[in-house]
This record gives C-alpha cells, structure tokens and sequence, in this order.
C-alpha cells in the first residue's frame, strides 16, 4: 500500500503543472528563469517551467497526501523535491541541447522521483532498494500515463 501511495503522489506532484497549463494556456505562465541564459548561452531552465506549475504543485501534493492517509508536510516535502528534480532535470537537458519539452528518457523521470524519494526515505523507512523499484515503477507510469494524455489532448508531447 505505502508503495502505491507514494507512486500516487509522485504522479500528484508531476501531473499537476500539466493540467495547470492545459487549464490556464499561457496565463500567468512566468518562466522561472525569466528568460535567463546559463555562460553556454543556452536557456537557464526554458520556457515550459513556471513559477505556475512549480507553486501549485507543492500545495497539491500536500493535499494529496493529506487524503491517502500521509501528513500535510509530507506532501508539501515531495511536491517540492519532486519539482526541484524537474528543474534539475531541465538545466542538464538544456546544456545538452534538448528543446523545452523535449524528451530525455529517464533524466525526465528519475530526478523528479529520486529527488522526493530521498528526502523522505528515513521517515517513511524506505531501503534504497525499494526507492530503487519506486523510481523505475514510476518511470513506467509516467510514461505510460503520458501517452494517455497526449491522446487526450492534455500534454503536448506523447512521452
């Protein structure tokens, strides 16, 4: 059970930007490097990461949790990580020259659910090897559920 639960978080904390953006367009989509360019010229982070998505995803994984059982600050702690993953996610593939949201297989999944995972590990007693088969089920999910959007004409990218 605790392992579908965090899985469904982790989903909560990544899926929330998306359907953010799918609901609100480009309004009040400020990019969180404010259009900045790391020394290699390149965009810091790029445009599809918003101070939008990254604050409504920390909240919503707080209530998130809240409603599996988890506390409120749990939630607050995985939805946080999970979108610092992202961000470090996307200042790599920027350096390597992949577009905003372009993929990245597994640098796109790992981080934002590594990241999480770790900062919770001691208090829910998680081993690093279920952290280990947390972070591939949810790599397999992601793209699984992302596919589903992309149908659905709710994510842009099919991946």
């Amino acid at each position: 059970m605790l392992t579908l639960k965090l899985l469904f978080l982790l989903m909560a904390a990544n899926g929330v930007p998306i359907l953010i953006n799918k609901g609100l367009g480009e309004r009040l989509a400020w990019p969180i490097d404010g259009g900045a360019h790391f020394v290699d010229r390149r965009p810091l982070f790029g445009s599809s990461k918003t101070w939008r998505g990254f604050i409504a995803a920390i909240p919503a994984t707080g209530l998130a949790a809240a409603g599996v059982g988890f506390p409120f600050e749990l939630g607050l702690c995985i939805g946080a990580t999970a979108m610092l993953g992202d961000l470090f996610s996307s200042f790599i593939k920027r350096r390597l020259g992949v577009p905003a949201s372009g993929m990245a297989l597994g640098l796109d999944q790992i981080p934002e659910s590594l990241f999480p995972l770790l900062a919770v590990r001691v208090e829910l007693g998680l081993e690093l090897i279920h952290v280990a088969g947390l972070v591939a089920g949810f790599t397999f999910l992601e793209l699984v559920v992302s596919r589903i959007l992309f149908q659905l004409r709710i994510r842009e990218q099919p991946y």
